[in-house]
């Protein structure tokens, strides 16, 4: 870790009302890039804060890895925000913030009169951003706005399902919490912009992002291809519908991706695997052709490689086609790349008394880079110190509360 902030974002402060997933992962891009972020959490933790899993020597199980992974470069304070000191708190809390983020259901904050309009009159200037399954009224009221919604559902909705799934039509969801995590990431874009306008004399302002807004815009091959052809784009495997070779290719021992679409990388693939005259065959002298005959592509690549395990695949196609293996854990964990790269940082674990690997941030800054300089926090670790920021002091009755362990 870092000894301390150094992303471009130090100097500003975000008001953290969120929970789950998607709501963590947007303040942690912002504390990654050295923004303070003082996470607000009720006496009874963050909903993922005891979920696990925990590590064996944990003994205390102040988070398990969930929680952990997306709390990292956060202040926890504990408010009861149903309570008149509660309100009270996060109002001088905000005075000094430059902006909040939550991700509760539409109409939640503004029940507890701590809603934007609020929280604009104790600070003109404040961002305002909320993560919504289906967007907030401000922006545009969705027949869906009282629905919950979860990442699956966001993914279905949003078209990336409909797009996955095996060459017979099977949909699947995508294996990565895309539903959540995408929209995170665009919340984030948008409060840095929101920011940089506050900065440049523009007012401070709400903004929303609706996960299954967030997951159309991911999504947006099916919309040009069905507004400018009507094609409905459905599961294709691991192929794709335009490209070929483009694909997962069994291997010895697992799959390595292969990608030579390219009139330059299609005959070399064809050289380096032995089958020269592949590339002259009239069923793949051109992409065009090679889409029309994929099945055969397929089967001609796959003869090759399936013999062979995924290093020696790569030792072949590396640095002159794209090529790939597709990793395991343990693999990424091994890999030298990961390392210089940074992209598993050893956080120090208060239960365990050793360290966990969490991943690093993928955003590469030369003069002001970003990284993990705090251990996720226990559930109220900085109340005290927060409240005396702000001129207050933690009433006796304000104490953690933690939910059993799941």
């Amino acid at each position: 870790m870092a000894a301390g902030p150094t992303g471009p974002l130090q100097g500003l402060r975000i008001v953290d009302l969120t929970q789950a997933l998607a709501g963590p992962f947007c303040t942690m891009l912002l504390a990654d890039l050295g923004a303070d972020v003082v996470k607000v959490e009720p006496v009874s933790g963050d909903m993922t804060r005891f979920t696990g899993p925990f590590a064996l020597e944990d003994t205390e199980q102040h988070y398990g890895g969930y929680f952990a992974s997306i709390n990292r470069n956060k202040r926890s304070v504990i408010l009861d925000l149903t309570t008149p000191f509660g309100k009270e708190a996060l109002r001088a809390l905000v005075g000094r913030a430059d902006a909040v983020v939550e991700n509760s259901r539409a109409g939640v904050m503004e029940r507890l009169d701590l809603g934007y309009e609020v929280l604009r009159e104790v600070n003109p200037k404040l961002v305002y951003a909320a993560i919504r399954g289906f967007g907030d009224p401000r922006t545009g009221t969705s027949p869906y706005e009282d629905w919950p919604a979860y990442d699956v559902v966001a993914q279905a909705m949003g078209g990336a399902v409909g797009m996955t799934g095996t060459e017979d039509g099977r949909t699947l969801k995508i294996g990565p919490p895309i539903g959540d995590i995408y929209p995170a990431t665009v919340a984030a874009l948008g409060v840095c912009a929101a920011l940089l306008g506050v900065q440049r004399g523009l007012p401070g302002q709400f903004l929303d992002v609706s996960m299954y807004d967030a997951v159309l815009a991911l999504s947006e091959q099916l919309v040009y291809r069905y507004s400018y052809t009507g094609m409905v784009t459905r599961p294709a495997g691991n192929g794709h519908p335009a490209l070929c070779p483009f694909d997962l290719f069994e291997a010895a021992d697992g799959y390595c991706a292969i990608a030579a679409p390219t009139e330059r990388h299609w005959p070399l693939l064809c050289d380096l695997i032995g089958l020269p005259d592949l590339a002259l065959d009239p069923r793949c002298t051109t992409n065009r052709e090679r889409v029309r005959n994929a099945p055969f592509v397929r089967g001609q690549v796959t003869a090759w490689t399936r013999t062979r395990t995924k290093a020696e695949i790569v030792a072949v196609l590396a640095g002159k086609v794209p090529v790939g293996p597709v990793n395991t854990a343990p693999e990424i964990f091994e890999d030298p790349h990961v390392a210089v790269r940074n992209m598993l940082v050893d956080v120090p674990h208060p239960g365990s008394g050793g360290d966990i690997a969490l991943p690093g941030s993928p955003i590469k800054l030369t003069e002001t880079p970003a990284g993990i300089y705090r251990r996720p926090p226990l559930l109220g670790e900085h109340t005290d110190e927060l409240l005396a920021e702000v001129g207050l002091t933690r009433p006796d009755d304000l104490v953690p509360q933690p939910k059993k362990r799941m």
